[in-house]
């Protein structure tokens, strides 16, 4: 037994000495922050590989996605699938407004489908592939440098991060390869990752890197289980139609799902498809055909085809849509039922395809209405979340938070007349046609003359129409057919980004939308199907610029609803400053205003009487908003728990709070309130409504700010893809939580505010509640939540 004892320890020691040796056969130049390895995890190395999908993909999820998961990721790296490890990293930005001609489209899964093509398009890697020693591995890969280099240098445990730590939107990126890591290390140690988050865990550390000495296994691909299989085969027999009629609306329901996350209804609760134009028939396996715009030629023979979705989900861009036996006889109803010939395809020529009134005008205008209000969150959630992730260029010409409300389908309204619509074709041209000219003010004059056109004659219309009253005025307003919660929406938006929710919520806005067809048809495609993250300033101002056509177009539409004599000061109120020159340049004919259309009003108020006649005209789908909108003290949810009366009468006062001293609280805030064992924890999103007397500019609208008109809205489920902060409070102090709110007046009380309540980036609890929260998103949407993205969580 000695001898063996004896026998062991030599091997021991002789292994260690031949990991020591190659250790001193790293390249002389070599500095020990380069040639740094995890010896210890390397003695330990499983015989067996380390799973991908079970193991490295929920830490990826929970502490690498929430940083890596759109265009948005820094330096292209996306993290949620192991393709995107594979593809690694690239220094371009998808996101620059100034650029003079359009980029090359950088879309995982889309523009490339090896490494090798995404080495030629600029993307350097970030696991090793080189040689394939497990030393190697790590050596070689810049993933593990970046991981490595957290550990060597952990940012500080307690208050704001340094500036060395830049937490800016658009700071300067500087992404290195794995030669210029050595140089990189030493000008910026804190810059490891997690970047400005605290350390990963041990275990968390351990798995992901013995997982890269392993040389990084690729999990097995996901193959549709038998039942979605089934389903795939229906809807592409059905997608794949042969007749003109049958290829039309295929046509028309790529272009409108292109970007979902399409959701079989009984399928499991994360498991989503994509919607894609492919080389290879249905029965072989998906080629897709990559294009910018889902209106761009995909050639002589293509095949609509359901693509697997595998990548983690992110909330930025996650827009589901479900399909079902249900949807599909809705369709043949819609679209292939009524009576209509098409006599030939239309062509894939710019001018002709970005015009879906062209393009589709066989398709009955009712018909294609319907399909849009029957998922109205899910279309207007394309322009406000959508692929892009990111949505500053539409997203800085509208409010912080306003209403969303749609023109009934079965009224006589003008923009239902197929013969009108057929005849204002011309005058409903997009500008995507157009995306690289530089000559802004020659086109936008181009296409304020075709709306300025369009408008004049719905106002010929509408000057025809006798005065209503109130109550039979409410008839043209769309109610969902009782039951359809898309008849009512609530848009919040966050800076650069924004969120869509069933229902009025909120205190009443300054503002709100009722969207006819033309105007929901223009807005998806002008925002969705026309929009190219990758454009040039040319595009992307353009795109702004029309923007305000149909916001201002919306907002006409609620005046329309009200007493002349309040139509010209509320409208004025919208458009202060700036706002108002430009509504004053393209405002056209304002002799409409002067038209009264609807009588009976009883107040000196009559936006917040309308308001609440919508209110009572949709019934339950407004919603109740005990929270924002409390019209008789007390007041609350009925069937709230203890927990959840008492925090919501707390922070009702919360609400409350008005105008310039909200400066200085983030745009989205998460609240956990710790309820103990009693009752499950309680979660709130506080958001912050910002007030704005410009929306004109495309770079930046804070300088147009008007403090006074900020609110704040507090919200009892999680709304938003970027959480800003995180607050965390036991319920026994939510009284004094929601007092020492309402008492901030500086910048000095809210960091002593925060220093009692919040979960700064440093601390070491970060983590716990980053995952609470994501956990409580899943249990409060089971299909429609993802990750968070973090960041824009702040520095504070």
């Amino acid at each position: 037994m000695l001898i063996r004892a004896h026998a062991v320890a030599l091997s021991i020691l002789l292994l260690v000495l031949g990991l020591a040796a190659c250790a001193g056969k790293t390249k002389p130049d070599m500095t020990r922050e380069q040639a740094s390895v995890d010896y210890d995890l390397l003695l330990n190395l499983p015989e067996e590989p380390i799973s991908y999908r079970d193991q490295v993909s929920p830490i990826l999820e929970q502490r690498c996605v929430v940083c890596h998961g759109c265009y948005d990721a820094p330096c292209q790296l996306k993290l949620s699938s192991y393709e995107g490890l594979e593809r690694g990293a690239n220094p371009l930005r998808v996101y620059d407004g100034a650029r003079i001609l359009p980029a090359e489209p950088t879309r995982l899964f889309v523009d490339a489908k090896d490494s090798a093509e995404w080495r030629g398009k600029g993307f350097h890697a970030v696991l090793n592939e080189e040689a394939a020693t497990p030393e190697q591995n790590l050596e070689g890969s810049l993933l593990y440098r970046m991981l490595r280099l957290k550990q060597r240098h952990p940012q500080p445990r307690v208050g704001m991060l340094p500036d060395a730590v830049s937490l800016d939107l658009d700071r300067q990126q500087e992404c290195t390869t794995i030669d210029g890591f050595d140089d990189f290390a030493q000008r910026h140690p804190l810059w490891g990752m997690p970047y400005g988050m605290p350390n990963l865990s041990d275990d968390e550390y351990r798995t992901l890197v013995q997982w890269l000495a392993q040389g990084a296994p690729a999990p097995d691909p996901i193959q549709p289980g038998p039942a979605a299989a089934a389903q795939i085969e229906r809807w592409e027999v059905f997608l794949n139609g042969r007749s003109n009629k049958e290829q039309l609306v295929s046509r028309y329901l790529y272009e409108h799902l292109f970007q979902a996350h399409l959701h079989f209804a009984d399928g499991p609760p994360r498991e989503f498809y994509r919607l894609v134009r492919s080389s290879t028939p249905p029965g072989q396996p998906v080629d897709e055909i990559a294009r910018v715009r889902p209106y761009d030629d995909p050639g002589e023979r293509f095949y609509y085809r359901l693509r697997l979705y595998h990548p983690s989900i992110v909330a930025k861009d996650h827009v589901v849509y479900e399909l079902s036996d249900q949807r599909l006889a809705r369709y043949r109803k819609l679209f292939l039922e009524p009576a209509y010939e098409v006599a030939e395809m239309p062509p894939y020529t710019p001018e002709i395809a970005s015009n879906p009134f062209k393009v589709f005008h066989p398709i009955p205008p009712r018909s294609r209405y319907l399909f849009l209000l029957d998922d109205a969150r899910f279309f207007v959630e394309g322009f406000i979340k959508g692929p892009v992730c990111r949505g500053q260029v539409a997203l800085n010409v509208i409010d912080d938070h306003f209403w969303v409300l749609f023109f009934a389908p079965d009224t006589e309204i003008v923009a239902l007349d197929p013969d009108f619509l057929d005849e204002m074709q011309d005058y409903l041209q997009l500008p995507a046609d157009r995306e690289s000219h530089l000559k802004l003010l020659s086109i936008w004059n181009d296409y304020w003359k075709r709306q300025k056109a369009y408008m004049q004659a719905k106002r010929e219309y509408f000057k025809q129409i006798h005065a209503m009253d109130l109550k039979t005025a409410m008839n043209y307003i769309w109610t969902g057919g009782g039951d359809n919660p898309n008849a009512a929406l609530t848009v919040f938006r966050h800076f650069d980004s924004a969120s869509v929710h069933f229902g009025l919520s909120g205190d009443y806005p300054s503002t709100a939308w009722i969207i006819d067809y033309p105007m929901f048809e223009r807005i998806h495609y002008l925002l969705v199907a026309g929009f190219d993250v990758y454009g040039n300033v040319g595009h992307q101002l353009n795109t702004r610029l029309y923007m305000d056509f149909l916001r201002m177009e919306g907002e006409d539409h609620l005046l329309s609803f009200l007493p002349t004599q309040a139509r010209g000061p509320l409208r004025d109120s919208w458009y202060q400053g700036s706002r108002q020159g430009v509504a004053q340049e393209f405002s056209g004919d304002l002799d409409w205003l002067n038209v009264e259309s609807v009588i009976g009003y009883r107040s000196d108020d009559p936006l917040r009487e309308l308001y609440g006649h919508l209110e009572q005209h949709l019934g339950p789908l407004a919603g109740s908003d005990w929270l924002n909108r409390c019209p008789t003290q007390p007041c609350g949810d009925p069937d709230a728990g203890a927990a959840a009366a008492r925090s919501e009468q707390a922070l009702r006062a919360v609400t409350e709070i008005r105008g310039d001293h909200l400066r200085v609280f983030p745009d989205v805030s998460f609240l956990r309130v710790r309820t103990g064992n009693a009752e499950p924890d309680l979660a709130y999103s506080l958001i912050l409504n910002k007030g704005y007397t410009n929306l004109t500019s495309i770079f930046d609208d804070e300088d147009n700010r008007d403090l006074d008109d900020d609110t704040l809205t507090v919200l009892d489920w999680l709304e938003g893809s970027y959480p800003n902060f995180f607050f965390v409070v036991d319920l026994e102090r939510i009284e004094e939580f929601a007092e020492r709110y309402q008492a901030i007046r500086s910048r000095d009380d809210y960091e002593r505010f925060v220093a009692l309540f919040g979960v700064r980036r440093s601390n070491q609890g970060f983590w716990e509640q980053a995952d609470w929260f994501h956990q409580q998103y899943a249990r409060e949407q089971p299909v429609l939540s993802g990750l968070f993205d973090l960041n824009r969580y702040k520095n504070r």
